[in-house]
């Protein structure tokens, strides 16, 4: 299997510093305020974001076709938030919102198939165990 690659430069302190985050199609700044004070620039929680994403909606695809409900499409958005506990920085909550259409299939068992997405979508596993509270809406379009 390749091997996916992303890298980070940072310059300067926490404070006054900043970076740019490279991944292949995708090159961005980030700094401690659009990190943690929602300035303009990008942060890592929205890579993690993406990643999710587009893990989640290619696991789902990938379990409704072979149930032989194959998708007409997938569209997920994943809320990441980070929060400053006691211990230090930590991602508290990831929240999925998927909306997919699928010809055949009624909703009981589209959210069947999108609970077992969840759970088993290798972004999701890198998950379990941790800090984070990952919850979902799903609903066919």
């Amino acid at each position: 299997m390749p091997m996916s690659t992303a890298s980070a430069v940072w310059n300067g302190s926490i404070g006054d510093g900043s970076g740019t985050m490279t991944m292949a199609n995708y090159e961005g700044p980030y700094s401690a305020p659009s990190r943690f004070q929602g300035a303009e620039g990008s942060t890592p929680e929205e890579l993690i974001a993406a990643a999710h994403a587009g893990c989640f909606s290619m696991q789902l695809s990938a379990l409704l076709t072979r149930a032989d409900h194959t998708p007409d499409s997938i569209e997920t958005s994943v809320d990441v938030q980070i929060d400053k506990l006691e211990a230090g920085w930590e991602i508290t909550k990831v929240h999925l919102t998927a909306n997919a259409s699928v010809p055949g299939i009624d909703e009981a068992t589209f959210l069947q198939f999108a609970e077992k997405a969840k759970a088993t979508c290798p972004v999701s596993k890198l998950y379990a165990g941790g800090s984070a509270e990952i919850t979902m809406d799903a609903s066919l379009g």
